[in-house]
């Protein structure tokens, strides 16, 4: 079905879905590298695709194709440059909950690598606080922090909340199965009813779940013990297999919860 026509150039509502589409893809990749050079490139590409469309529409061989050109070349030179942006974008739509439910996967990667990460903590007597993110950001958090944005590992985890490395103090934020950043600083809860002899982890990980959705485990240097924040409550105590049940109720399921 023709909607309009420009000289010898119809417009019909495909065309117009077409443009939509691919305006929301790059206007989402966009967002995703926004900081990063790959921004700017994004921003040419949109640029080369309006001025190949207005060529067409006028008819214009010339502009025409040295637009489709600049295209094939961009697109080359996007590959090569930024490998490790499009690696990472590729990590996130595969590990993303949209993806997740088609694949029925019964098990996250971040719920398994936290789990043997903070067995392995347990077993050394070291403290770690993890910050599985949710659907609330915690950008301002992220941005005086260490970034990391690499695939979270156990044993990348357990590297961090090393007593020798430098970030080790702080908290790490994971989104999407990627470790995001390190050594983040979280705000404290200053509630009435938490135990006086919790410690400065224990009372981050109330705080930051006081403010957001993210659910936050703690493994406690002192007493070798693992707790689990969510939504201003403290579950103090948790096993292996608890650990596990919760958090895959909390981390898929919390928003049935809220």
């Amino acid at each position: 079905m023709t909607l309009f026509t420009i000289k010898f150039l119809s417009v019909t509502i495909w065309d117009v879905i077409d443009i939509i589409v691919v305006y929301i893809i790059i206007l989402k990749l966009y967002q995703f590298f926004k900081g990063s050079r790959a921004s700017q490139m994004l921003i040419g590409l949109a640029i080369i695709l309006l001025t190949s469309f207005i060529a067409r529409a006028l008819n214009l061989q010339s502009l025409s194709w040295i637009m489709g050109n600049l295209q094939t070349i961009w697109a080359i030179a996007f590959v090569i440059i930024f490998q490790p942006e499009l690696r990472r974008i590729l990590i996130y739509l595969g590990q993303s909950r949209f993806v997740r439910r088609f694949l029925s996967e019964s098990k996250s990667k971040t719920i398994e690598a936290v789990i043997e990460a903070s067995r392995e903590l347990v077993r050394r007597k070291w403290g770690g606080l993890f910050v599985l993110v949710r659907e609330v950001g915690l950008k301002p958090i992220k941005e005086r922090a260490t970034p990391i944005n690499a695939e979270v590992s156990a044993s990348l985890l357990v590297s961090i909340f090393n007593p020798g490395s430098p970030l080790h103090d702080g908290a790490v934020l994971i989104q999407n199965d990627i470790i995001e950043a390190a050594g983040c600083i979280l705000p404290l809860s200053d509630s009435p009813d938490l135990d006086p002899q919790m410690g400065t982890r224990h009372r981050a990980a109330l705080g930051i779940s006081e403010e957001s959705d993210a659910v936050v485990v703690v493994v406690s240097e002192e007493t070798q013990k693992i707790a689990v924040a969510y939504q201003g409550i403290l579950y103090r105590n948790v096993d292996e297999d608890s650990l596990r049940a919760l958090l895959s109720r909390l981390f898929f399921r919390g928003s049935n919860n809220s």
